[in-house]
C-alpha cells in the first residue's frame, strides 16, 4: 500500500471519537451514502473499531475442494491473510452475507489479536462467538455458527476489492465500528472525514445539551446563526476550562 494515502495515527485516533452515525452524515456530505455495512453487528455491546481494510474474500464451497481436506498454512488464503494482518489493520471478509458457517473462528481471532490488529468483521458467522467477543479483538458479524469456515465457504484471495455488507471495500479504505454497525470511509478522504466528523460531534453535544435543558428543536437543530454563534462562545469556554 505504499502507493495510498498515508493515513497517521492521530487520524485513527482522531476517528475513535464520533460514532458511525456522525461518520455516515459526514459522508453524505461527500456524495458518499452507501457506507454502512448491512447487519453487520459487534460481538458485544461497547466495541469500538478504527483501522484499514485488510480484505479476504470467500465464494462458496465445492465438496471436492473444500470437504475432508486438511488445511495448509502456507497456500490456503485465509491462513496466509491471518499471518499478514498487522497493526492497525482490520480483516474484512466477503462472505457473501451466507451465515450458514464460521467465517472464523477463536483460535485465528486470537492469532490476530497477538498480530496487533485492529478487529475483523465479516458480514456472515463467527464459530465461537463469545470466545471472540471476549478475546480483546473488536469484532463484527451478522451472526454465530458453529460450523467452520469451508462447510460453505472457500477462501480465493485477499487484499483485493470485496463486498462486505453491501459496501464496496478496497484494501486500505479506513473502517469504523461502534454499537450501531460498521462504516467504510475511502481512504483519501479520511483526514478531512475524521476532522469534520470530530467539530460535528462537539456542535450536537452543544445541541444535546440544550435540547435536555428544555429547549425546542427550532432554530437548534439544524443550528440557526444565532445557535452557532452561542455554540462559538460554549465551545471557546470549554476550551479555556480544559486548557
Amino acid at each position: 500500500m505504499s502507493d495510498q494515502v498515508s493515513i497517521s495515527s492521530e487520524i485513527f485516533e482522531l476517528l475513535r471519537v464520533p460514532s458511525t452515525a456522525t461518520l455516515t452524515s459526514v459522508l453524505a456530505k461527500h456524495g458518499l451514502h452507501n457506507t454502512a455495512m448491512l447487519d453487520v453487528r459487534p460481538l458485544k455491546p461497547g466495541m469500538r473499531m478504527v483501522g484499514q481494510a485488510f480484505t479476504l474474500r470467500y465464494i462458496p464451497a465445492r465438496e471436492d475442494l473444500d470437504h475432508g481436506g486438511t488445511t495448509d498454512n502456507l497456500t490456503d488464503p485465509q491462513r496466509v491473510a491471518i499471518e499478514r494482518v498487522g497493526p492497525h489493520d482490520v480483516l474484512v471478509i466477503d462472505a457473501r452475507g451466507d451465515i450458514r458457517a464460521g467465517s472464523m473462528g477463536a483460535i485465528l481471532a486470537t492469532r490476530l489479536f497477538k498480530r496487533g490488529a485492529a478487529g475483523a468483521v465479516t458480514d456472515g458467522a463467527f464459530r465461537d462467538y463469545a470466545e471472540i467477543a471476549e478475546s480483546g479483538l473488536p469484532a463484527f458479524a451478522r451472526a454465530a455458527h458453529p460450523a467452520a469456515n469451508k462447510t460453505i465457504h472457500h477462501p480465493t484471495d485477499f487484499q483485493l476489492p470485496i463486498a462486505c455488507g453491501g459496501v464496496a471495500v478496497y484494501p486500505g479504505d479506513v473502517v469504523v465500528g461502534d454499537d450501531d454497525g460498521v462504516v467504510v470511509i475511502p481512504r483519501r478522504l479520511a483526514a478531512n472525514v475524521a476532522e469534520t466528523a470530530v467539530a460535528q460531534e462537539q456542535r450536537e453535544e452543544f445541541i444535546f445539551e440544550k435540547i435536555r435543558s428544555g429547549a425546542s428543536i427550532v432554530g437548534v437543530y439544524p443550528p440557526s446563526p444565532e445557535t452557532l454563534a452561542e455554540y462559538e462562545v460554549w465551545r471557546k469556554q470549554r476550551d479555556r476550562n480544559r486548557g
